[in-house]
């Protein structure tokens, strides 16, 4: 999923864009509705985050020339206006949702994934996903890391399908047998370790940040 973040505060900007991103999503920054413009105009975003107060043209204009484009995408908005008039005229004008600053990354999580499961067409999985810049195509099976195609075996491939399904929480060696080999635990097997660490030297050689992290004792988490 592509997420298009328009925030001109740098701070906020860059804890949302970590969330988002250990959350699995790809995110586009834009600091002003100008930029966001030219950016949505490409068509690729699954849900847009906007940020009312902005330089030049403010969030709920640049949601209305979205939608005046066909920009379907559902759209979240954050302000620190909280007023009732201040929600209903955000909806009123193109969003979807409206989330008053302060928040908590946990709620902002929630309530996109609330807006995209609601645009999504029923039964429709994603074609794509994705941490950071590794990206994985599961039509046409490819997987990369930035520019560099990655040369997977099927099982790698699908253990990094199911790392990148599962991106910001920890699976334990018992649920990527179960899910990955179809196997009851084996304590006595590493074939687990021998993987992770096939992949591992794919996914993160040479490259920064490390995606696959160990988690001693536990399993393995893909994030930032």
């Amino acid at each position: 999923m592509r997420i298009l973040l328009v925030e001109d505060d740098v701070r906020i900007a860059a804890f949302l864009s970590r969330g988002l991103l250990e959350r699995g999503y790809t995110v586009d920054h834009a600091t002003s509705a100008e930029d966001a413009l030219d950016l949505v105009s490409e068509g690729i975003h699954d849900a847009l985050i906007v940020d009312v107060v902005l330089p030049g043209m403010d969030g709920l204009e640049f949601i209305e020339q979205c939608r005046e484009r066909g920009v379907s995408a559902p759209v979240l908005i954050l302000s620190a206006r909280r007023t009732v008039d201040d929600r209903v005229r955000g909806l009123q004008r193109g969003g979807d949702d409206y989330l008053t600053k302060p928040f908590a990354l946990a709620e902002l999580l929630a309530r996109l994934e609330s807006l995209l499961r609601r645009a999504a067409p029923q039964g429709v999985e994603p074609s794509r996903l994705g941490v950071g810049d590794l990206e994985i195509d599961l039509l046409r099976h490819e997987a990369r890391r930035g520019a560099r195609t990655l040369a997977l075996s099927q099982r790698e491939f699908t253990l990094l399908e199911y790392l990148c399904r599962n991106a910001g929480r920890v699976v334990t060696r018992t649920m990527i047998l179960d899910h990955v080999w179809q196997m009851r635990f084996d304590p006595a097997t590493n074939v687990v370790d021998v993987h992770i660490h096939r992949l591992r030297e794919k996914v993160d050689h040479e490259a920064e940040p490390k995606l696959i992290h160990t988690i001693r004792g536990v399993g393995y988490v893909l994030k930032i």
